[in-house]
């Protein structure tokens, strides 16, 4: 017999701007900090926590639009409670800030029903595996050589030998630049690990053919958003000219994007994630798509936060340990996972939920409202 669980309490939202170390950019866009917005729910006498990234905006939509629809809601019907905040804010416009809140809203009920089972969330969702591989990704445009070559030593000294840099620098428009760089990744790197390289839709389809085809000398077998991830055609021509895996998906915010996606032939790996898409809730789904595709699913970024969804689906490629995340992460929360090996184990220490909790004291001082 199905039982009811603990009624929402009260629902709460914050955004944290944390400046980067250094100046972060890729192909089509620089920036100077980063802001992740806390979502906090309470039940039964506990809380659980999600976080986005994104607008500090996107906490007006959770404080205004969605506290007041999941108050007295039942705090075990987490896809019960996705499915009414996305109806809801039908008018306002899904994609974007609305389905930021709606992800940081949907982990933190994740969060808060494995906190009141006493579960670590990886149990709770069913874990097809104990570790989940991880990449180091960052080797961001405006680095320059030397922090380029110090930050693929750092992931090697953990043991980490999966590594991904951006191309495509100024939208395409140092293309000898990019491939230097490559070069300079595998050289540092060795021949025995694994090169990926994210144009994050930089590149023309043509220049993003040739380009895959020159990095075909340094051994790169991940080639993500060689061309705008909306560019789906554009996805499936490079797909078919290059021996990379073409990735792709960070983008989706909601289940049919992913559909569309693989529907058409775009990608080898479909990329998901949680903070953007819906939460935990509709990155489980896309992962059960990509399965049902044959394709494998790798976690976008926010690596704490998917950690435990990415253990819970056998297709898991891998999961993304994206430095400017990491950083802010590992400064903002208590109980950071350990990658030093390539692998992490989420829900290994035994604490319910996702095994993090907030350090208000550090994070006080990149408060934003």
């Amino acid at each position: 017999m199905l039982h009811d669980g603990p009624a929402v309490e009260h629902l709460s939202a914050s955004a944290y701007r944390v400046p980067t170390d250094p100046p972060g950019g890729d192909a089509t866009l620089t920036w100077d900090a980063t802001t992740l917005v806390l979502a906090e729910v309470t039940a039964g006498g506990r809380s659980g926590i999600g976080w986005t990234y994104g607008s500090p905006a996107t906490t007006h939509v959770i404080t205004g639009e969605l506290a007041p629809l999941l108050t007295g809601h039942d705090a075990f019907d987490v896809p019960g409670a996705n499915d009414v905040m996305s109806r809801a804010v039908r008018n306002t416009g899904r994609p974007g800030i609305a389905a930021g809140g709606i992800s940081a809203v949907d982990n933190a009920l994740w969060d808060l029903k494995a906190r009141l089972l006493g579960l670590p969330l990886a149990r709770l969702l069913g874990a097809a595996r104990r570790e989940v591989a991880v990449y180091g990704s960052g080797g961001l445009t405006t680095y320059d050589d030397e922090q380029l070559v110090q930050q693929l030593g750092d992931w090697g000294e953990q043991g980490i030998d999966r590594v991904k840099i951006k191309i495509g620098e100024s939208w395409g428009s140092r293309e000898p630049r990019d491939l230097d760089r490559v070069r300079r990744a595998r050289r540092v790197m060795g021949d025995d690990k694994e090169l990926y390289v994210d144009a994050n839709g930089g590149y023309t389809r043509k220049q993003a053919v040739r380009v895959g085809a020159a990095m075909t000398e340094f051994g790169v077998t991940w080639f993500e958003e060689p061309v705008s991830s909306d560019d789906l055609a554009g996805l499936c021509e490079v797909r078919a000219a290059v021996r990379a895996d073409v990735a792709a998906g960070e983008y989706g915010y909601d289940l049919p994007y992913f559909a569309r996606m693989i529907t058409a032939g775009a990608v080898d790996c479909l990329q998901a994630d949680a903070t953007r898409c819906g939460g935990i809730t509709v990155w489980l789904r896309a992962a059960a798509v990509a399965e049902a595709h044959g394709l494998h699913i790798s976690a976008h970024c926010a690596p704490h936060m998917h950690a435990h969804a990415a253990a819970a689906v056998p297709n898991i490629r891998h999961l993304e340990w994206f430095h400017d995340h990491v950083r802010i992460e590992n400064v903002l929360f208590h109980g950071s996972l350990d990658p030093r090996g390539g692998t992490v184990a989420p829900g290994a220490s035994g604490e319910p939920g996702h095994g993090l909790e907030w350090n208000q004291q550090a994070a006080e001082p990149h408060r934003t409202n």
